[in-house]
């Protein structure tokens, strides 16, 4: 990782299931962002959004995203999912490689979700 004051360059490391690329403890202000890297078959397992609205771009692979506990969408290379705060989700590889993506959370203004 390359620090300056103003600006940071992280390197993606695919080696490990879940790498932490921004957070406030790396220096962030709000927002946060990590890197993914689930085997065939893997899956994150249900989480929810809170507070926070969340981008994922899937970088390699192809796989599912579990939307609430019935709404399934297909992902894959080069698509970019965004859900909204409060939402239950999982991310599930169903493909035969690595599926690996990018997230990046930001909290939302209570008065901004409406």
């Amino acid at each position: 990782m390359t620090d300056l004051k103003e600006a940071k360059l992280i390197k993606l490391e695919s080696k490990e299931k879940y790498q932490r690329l921004l957070s406030d403890k790396l220096g962030s202000h709000g927002i946060k962002a990590g890197h993914v890297a689930l085997k065939p078959g893997e899956q994150i397992g249900e989480h929810s959004t809170d507070g926070k609205e969340e981008v994922i771009i899937i970088l390699k692979g192809r796989g599912e995203a579990i939307i609430g506990k019935k709404n399934i969408l297909n992902i894959d290379k080069d698509v970019v999912l965004y859900i909204r705060p409060d939402i239950d989700h999982d991310i599930k590889n169903t493909g035969s490689e690595s599926l690996e993506y990018i997230f990046i959370t930001s909290k939302v203004d209570k008065a901004e979700k409406n």
